[in-house]
């Protein structure tokens, strides 16, 4: 998990480094490389590539699609740290939408948290003046969208096939981007094309990394370490972009986290003692 959150960081620089490029461009490549090395890994095993349920699979695609337009949207116009937070906000909508979508009750105290991380949004936007409305309100949303797109991964992930999942996202998020891009064409310059092309493989090593540890370890002891994702974008924003935060705005990143890591607990100990009470 680690090697996971070390590569999706450096994901995220890559990113920022073609802040210059059109966003929908940017997730163009990095979709691309994902299909390709997805549709290849289902042939080799001869998983049919479509699947069952293709309007799930089709939403699905769709809200990841939007979800990632944002995410990488927010990397290349605020800094760093900020969106990654940003980003990381999306477990709680998924647990908020998980009591509609997929019928998992919500404790009560989880709102309590909920309630912190919106605190902490809010300071982080209202102490840093680099963070326009327009780009909090995309951040969110891209959130919102991993997290319908999460939600809807939990109803079908025991009738479909994870590498089927993951080969919606790009089929549906190739003809969006790539038709807005054959229009507005920016041609990447010198290391453009470096950087674009590490956006697709380290995204597709953390990605492995990530199942990798989810398969073999305490789902709560590396749940968690993901968030040292924001460690290492504080890191890189300062050494690589020459960003800084004050003290308010550090707090609202550690609000945002905290709540996030409070509400991963409850879920794990609500986990724990149903598992108990079955058995």
């Amino acid at each position: 998990m680690l090697l996971a959150g070390f590569f999706f960081a450096l994901m995220n620089v890559c990113v920022k480094f073609v802040s210059h490029l059109p966003t929908l461009e940017v997730v163009l490549f990095r979709s691309v490389i994902s299909l390709v090395a997805t549709y290849l890994i289902l042939k080799q095993k001869r998983i049919p590539l479509l699947g069952t349920n293709k309007k799930l699979l089709i939403a699905r695609g769709i809200a990841g699609c939007l979800g990632l337009i944002g995410s990488f949207y927010t990397l290349q116009n605020i800094p760093l740290a900020s969106a990654v937070t940003i980003n990381y906000t999306a477990p709680l909508f998924t647990a908020v939408l998980g009591i509609f979508i997929v019928k998992q009750p919500v404790r009560p105290i989880q709102f309590l948290f909920f309630s912190l991380a919106i605190a902490g949004v809010l300071m982080l936007k209202g102490f840093d003046t680099r963070i326009s409305n327009l780009d909090l309100i995309i951040g969110l949303l891209a959130a919102l969208f991993a997290a319908i797109a999460y939600n809807i991964i939990a109803k079908i992930k025991t009738s479909e096939h994870p590498l089927v999942i993951i080969f919606y996202f790009p089929l549906i998020t190739i003809p969006f981007v790539g038709i807005y891009s054959i229009f507005h064409w920016q041609m990447p310059q010198g290391m453009d094309w470096f950087y674009l092309l590490l956006v697709g493989i380290l995204t597709q090593l953390a990605q492995y990394y990530m199942t990798l540890s989810y398969q073999t370890a305490n789902l709560s002891k590396v749940a968690s370490l993901t968030y040292l994702g924001v460690v290492y974008a504080l890191g890189f924003g300062y050494l690589l972009f020459d960003e800084s935060y004050n003290i308010y705005s550090i707090l609202g990143i550690v609000l945002i986290i905290l709540a996030i890591l409070l509400n991963m607990k409850v879920k794990t100990t609500s986990s724990i003692k149903k598992g108990q009470e079955s058995s």
